[in-house]
C-alpha cells in the first residue's frame, strides 16, 4: 500500500484504538505524510519512534504487532513453553505497552513475567538470565525526549537482538498482515503471566555490589545525583549508600515523570541536564555529581576540581574507568590471562590507547552494546578474551557481564570508588584524565548532530549519504585522508588499494582516518532521526586537540550540507 491507501485503511479500520482514531482526524496533511510513509522498524534490536497513531509510531498496535512476530519466533526456536520478561521506564504508555505485550504472548502460549513497576534496562537484561527466560522487552526510549518511547527485545543471554537474530523477529512480524486486527484474548491474570517484584532486585542488587574492588577506603564525601525522573533512582541510591557512599538526591527530579517535568533534558550528553544536579552540588558541596538516563543505562559525570565542577564527556568517563580498573587489577595482582577492553568504532582511541599500556587488548565494534553484549558470549565460548570492561563513547558502560547491556548503577558504584580512590592520592578525576593525556597522548572528541525529522528528513538523509559515498576525500582542513572505511560495503580504501572490512555487520556508517591520527565518522542515527558525525583528535596538549576539533568541524560541514 501507498501512504494515501495506509491513512484511509486506518481511518477505516474498525478496530482502531479510540484515541488513536481521534488522532487521526486532527492530523495535519504533513503529520499523515510523517506518520504513515512507513513502518516504524527493528532498527536497534526494536523499535524507538515518536508516539502516535500509524504504522510509523509507537503505539498499541505498532508493539502488539511487534509482540506477535516476538511470540511467533519464540514458538518456533525456543522451548516448548518460551518465556519472556518485560520491563518498562517512565515514559507515556510504558506500562500500558508492558501489560498489553504480556497478554499478547500469553496469549499465544508464551510465559510472560512482568515486573510490577518500573525498573532500569540493566536489571532487564539481568533478568532474562536469572529467571532462564528465552528473550526479555525493555519499553523505553531510552534518553530521547518525552514525545518518543520503545521496545527493545534481548535474546536469551540478555543481550539486545544483533542483527541475523533480529532479522528473524522481522521477518515474522513481517507475516502478520493486519496489525490492527491483532489483539490480547486473556487478561493480566492469566496463569502464564507472573507479576515480577523485588527478588529480582536484591539478586540485581547483590551482583552490583559485588563488582568493588577496594574494600577499605574513605568515602567521606559528597555525591549529588540525578535519576532525571527515570528507572534508576531506587537502584542507584540502593546500591551506593549500601556500598557507605553520602548520597543526595536532586528531590524535584527523583521521582518518576513521563514530561520529564523538572529537569529540561532526560539526556547526560546534553549539557542542560545537569542543571538540577550543579545546583545540587554547590549547594551541599558535593564532590561528585551523577546523572542517569531515564533507562538506566547511561550516565553523565561531572568532579569539582579547583573550585569548580567540570562535567567529563563520555569518552574521558570510559578512559577513567578503564584506566582505574586495569590499574587497580594490576596492583593487586589479579590481571586475567587474557584482559580484553571493548568499545566500538566511534568511541575515541584513548581508549585502546589506555588498555594497550596495560597490556589489555582493545575490540572495538559497531556501534551499538548489542554488539560488545555479544562478543561477551562468543568470549565465554572460545575462551580467548578476559572481559575486563566495555564501553561506548555515549555514556554508557559495563563493569561486570552479569548484565549484558550498559549499565549505570554499575557506572556509578565504580565511578564513586574510583573517586575515593583517586581522592586518597590528593587526586580529583579530572586529574586523572590528564594524567591520561600525560602517558598515552591528548585526544579530544566531538559530536555534531544533523537533524532530518519526517519522510523528507529521511530522503535528505539518504542523499546526504550517497553523496559522501561517491565523493572522493582526499584531504579535510588540509590534512591527508589515509584511509576510508565503508560499513555498508565493508570495504577499506587506503594507500595499497581496496581491502576487505571484515569481522562486522553491513552498517551505514563511513569512517575517515587522517595523517595527524584523527578521524571523523558520519552514520544516521538508529534511534532518533539525525545525522551523527564523530570528530576525535590526538595532540601533544589538551588545547591543541581541542583547537583541530574545531578546524575539522568546519571542514567537515561543507560536505553535510
Amino acid at each position: 500500500m501507498n501512504t494515501q491507501e495506509r491513512i484511509a485503511y486506518w481511518q477505516n479500520h474498525p478496530d482502531l484504538d479510540p484515541a488513536l482514531r481521534e488522532e487521526l482526524m486532527n492530523l495535519t496533511e504533513q503529520q499523515k505524510e510523517d506518520a504513515f510513509y512507513k513502518d516504524v522498524k527493528f532498527e536497534t534490536a526494536g523499535m524507538r519512534g515518536l508516539m502516535g497513531v500509524g504504522p510509523n509510531r509507537l503505539n498499541i498496535h505498532t508493539v502488539r504487532k511487534a509482540t506477535q512476530g516476538l511470540a511467533n519466533w519464540l514458538k518456533k526456536n525456543g522451548k516448548e513453553l518460551p518465556s519472556c520478561v518485560i520491563a518498562y521506564d517512565n515514559r507515556y504508555n510504558s506500562k500500558e505497552f508492558a501489560y498489553d505485550s504480556a497478554r499478547m504472548l500469553a496469549s499465544s502460549g508464551v510465559k510472560a513475567y512482568v515486573f510490577d513497576s518500573l525498573r532500569p534496562t540493566p536489571e532487564l537484561s539481568f533478568a532474562v538470565r536469572y529467571l532462564h527466560c528465552d528473550a526479555g522487552i525493555m519499553i523505553t526510549a531510552s534518553h530521547n525526549p518525552k514525545e518518543y518511547n520503545g521496545y527493545k527485545v534481548y535474546d536469551e543471554n540478555g543481550c539486545q537482538l544483533i542483527p541475523p537474530l533480529a532479522q528473524q523477529v522481522i521477518d515474522e512480524i513481517d507475516l502478520l498482515p493486519d496489525m490492527l486486527a491483532l489483539k490480547p484474548v486473556v487478561g493480566i491474570d492469566n496463569e502464564l503471566i507472573q507479576i515480577v517484584n523485588t527478588e529480582v532486585d536484591e539478586a540485581y542488587y547483590n551482583e552490583v555490589l559485588g563488582i568493588t574492588m577496594r574494600k577499605d577506603l574513605n568515602k567521606d564525601f559528597r555525591i549529588a545525583y540525578s535519576p532525571e525522573h527515570g528507572a534508576s533512582y531506587v537502584p542507584v541510591k540502593t546500591c551506593l549508600t549500601r556500598a557507605g557512599y553520602d548520597v543526595h538526591d536532586v528531590v524535584s527530579q527523583k521521582d518518576p515523570n513521563p514530561a520529564f517535568a523538572n529537569t529540561k533534558s532526560p539526556n547526560p550528553e546534553v549539557e542542560a541536564a545537569y542543571e538540577g544536579v550543579l545546583a545540587l552540588a554547590k549547594e551541599i558541596d558535593a564532590e561528585l555529581l551523577l546523572v542517569c538516563d531515564p533507562d538506566g543505562d547511561r550516565m553523565g559525570v561531572g568532579v569539582k576540581h579547583n573550585g569548580e565542577y567540570i562535567l567529563l564527556n563520555g569518552n574521558q568517563t570510559g578512559a577513567v574507568l578503564m584506566e582505574y580498573i586495569l590499574m587497580t587489577l594490576k596492583e593487586l595482582g589479579k590481571m586475567p590471562a587474557h584482559p580484553t577492553v571493548y568499545n566500538t568504532i566511534v568511541t575515541s582511541d584513548i581508549g585502546k590507547a589506555v588498555a594497550e599500556s596495560y597490556g589489555a587488548e582493545c575490540i572495538q565494534t559497531l556501534t551499538g552494546f548489542k554488539y560488545i553484549g555479544d562478543q561477551v558470549k562468543r568470549a565465554e565460548i572460545s575462551g580467548d578474551h578476559d572481559y575486563v570492561f566495555g564501553y561506548e563513547e555515549s555514556y554508557g558502560s559495563l563493569v561486570k557481564p552479569f548484565v549484558r547491556d550498559k549499565d549505570a548503577t554499575q557506572a556509578c558504584l565504580m565511578l564513586a570508588e574510583a573517586c575515593a580512590y583517586y581522592r586518597s592520592q590528593g587526586k580529583t578525576l579530572y586529574d586523572v584524565v590528564f594524567d591520561i593525556f600525560a602517558r598515552v597522548g591528548a585526544y579530544a572528541d566531538k559530536q555534531i548532530n544533523i537533524s532530518l525529522p519526517g519522510a523528507d528528513g529521511a530522503r535528505k538523509l539518504q542523499q546526504l549519504m550517497g553523496g559522501l559515498r561517491e565523493t572522493d576525500l582526499k584531504e579535510l582542513a588540509g590534512v591527508k585522508v589515509i584511509r576510508k572505511e565503508d560499513y555498508k560495503l565493508r570495504k577499506a580504501y587506503d594507500a595499497e588499494g581496496e581491502h576487505d572490512l571484515l569481522g562486522h555487520d553491513i552498517s551505514d556508517v563511513l569512517k575517515y582516518f587522517l595523517e595527524d591520527g584523527s578521524y571523523v565518522c558520519v552514520r544516521p542515527s538508529g534511534t532518533e532521526p539525525k545525522c551523527k558525525i564523530y570528530l576525535s583528535t590526538k595532540a601533544d596538549t589538551y588545547e591543541e586537540a581541542l583547537a583541530k576539533i574545531e578546524k575539522y568541524g568546519e571542514a567537515a560541514s561543507v560536505y553535510l550540507q
